[in-house]
């Protein structure tokens, strides 16, 4: 059986990867000139950065376990520590959560009532709020946006702006106000509600084609696969013939917004093909600052303050202390906002007065500058949206991708077990 894989982002190198490890024959056909998607590295000067700054945390199990199974090691090429939440510009005193290393549950109670820069009250209603999660088994009677949630359980002051909608933010890259409260949820069962390594943050020590892709590419030739770079895919057809070869399964792994006209030419799958074309978009931006070797942030990640008054930052993220890149400051910026609007130089500013801000002190002059905006980097993931099923109408065509696997976000494990499941379900037919 020969198996062809149409996207080589993460999606599509873990059903790749896993289908040659069952000994099945499979060609990747990539559009790019690289592999990895949505989540890949670029070059700029002279540096090697990534097209967005990746989050992992514990609970991505099928990541790391592919990641093993390429031969990457992930305690070398992760930094892995406890889940540290720090806003030291926050107002009117700095926010702070650390969850211990302590067994489950006691890591989050201990980390909940052991916050800096919330009140008693803050913190036991959280606790409460957790304590109802798990009471319900992490299932909400009907999906409802993650403010109107956080409203129904009286999740409010610093705890509300420095927790649970950053967390939502970051997770889902779609506003509190219009993300569906259930597939958060669902990323506060797999993290906080889970054991305690689950909530340690994973954050990347190398790049992010040395993470997976440039390891599976390796892999999947080693076992007899085959990757075609530069090679667009026009239509799929009842035959499975793509690039001139016949195939006996297709997995269709291409981000939702380049599989709905491919899936739009057959009648057995045109109704995925309109259902993602009803889709919303999400954009991310990620802001390189190149400082002098000596700026360092006093946490791996640091969360800059609220957005609002004319402030754009939410996260940055000290390259020098995990990719050895010193001096390398990374802002991350999710979803929606009015950052959108402001141009390069504008955005370059503003961070890092804001940075500086935070960490009261003055910064040198920024000596490089990189903007890289993804317009359209996720699926704007609201109440109620519904998910297409891995397996299709047309019988052996599958679908993977962040989109397909209905209980997680547009995340790095949603797309790994999306690729996993579409394989698995390949191999028992």
């Amino acid at each position: 059986m020969r198996v062809a894989v149409i996207g080589g982002g993460w999606a599509g190198l873990a059903a790749a990867v896993e289908l040659v490890s069952a000994g099945v024959g499979v060609t990747v056909f990539e559009a790019a000139r690289q592999l990895g998607g949505r989540a890949r590295s670029v070059s700029a000067h002279g540096r090697r950065l990534d097209n967005g700054q990746h989050i992992l945390v514990g609970a991505y199990r099928e990541t790391l376990r592919l990641m093993q199974v390429v031969g990457n090691h992930p305690d070398r090429l992760l930094e892995r520590m406890p889940l540290e939440i720090a806003f030291p510009g926050r107002q009117p005193a700095p926010f702070r959560l650390r969850l211990p290393r302590l067994p489950a549950p006691w890591h989050l109670a201990v980390g909940l009532l052991g916050t800096r820069g919330a009140s008693l009250a803050e913190k036991l209603r959280a606790v409460r709020f957790m304590r109802f999660l798990q009471a319900t088994n992490y299932r909400l009677g009907d999906d409802c946006t993650v403010a109107a949630l956080l409203d129904r359980h009286a999740q409010h002051g610093n705890l509300r702006g420095c927790l649970w909608e950053p967390l939502c933010l970051a997770a889902l890259n779609t506003a509190p106000e219009q993300a569906s409260a259930q597939i958060f949820v669902n990323t506060l069962r797999d993290s906080l509600g889970s054991d305690r390594a689950a909530t340690d943050l994973l954050l990347p020590a190398a790049d992010l084609d040395q993470l997976f892709p440039a390891a599976a590419a390796s892999f999947i030739a080693a076992h007899g696969g085959e990757i075609r770079l530069s090679t667009r895919v026009a239509s799929i057809n009842a035959s499975f013939v793509v690039g001139g070869e016949r195939f006996a399964a297709v997995v269709l792994a291409t981000g939702p917004q380049q599989a709905a006209p491919l899936l739009a030419g057959n009648e057995q799958s045109g109704p995925v093909a309109r259902l993602l074309a009803d889709y919303r978009w999400e954009p991310i931006g990620t802001v390189y600052c190149g400082y002098p070797p000596e700026v360092r942030l006093p946490l791996p990640m640091l969360g800059l303050a609220a957005q609002g008054d004319g402030r754009f930052g939410q996260w940055a993220f000290d390259r020098g202390g995990l990719c050895g890149t010193a001096g390398v400051i990374a802002f991350v910026l999710s979803g929606s906002g009015a950052w959108e609007h402001a141009d390069n130089p504008t955005l370059v500013a503003a961070l890092h007065d804001e940075l500086a801000a935070a960490l009261g002190t003055r910064l040198p002059p920024v000596l490089w500058q990189q903007v890289i905006r993804e317009r359209r980097a996720t699926f704007s993931c609201r109440p109620g949206l519904p998910r297409p099923a891995a397996r299709t109408a047309l019988a052996g065509l599958w679908l993977a991708g962040d989109y397909v696997c209905a209980d997680y976000p547009a995340t790095l494990e949603a797309a790994v077990r999306s690729g996993v499941a579409a394989a698995r379900g390949i191999l028992l037919t």
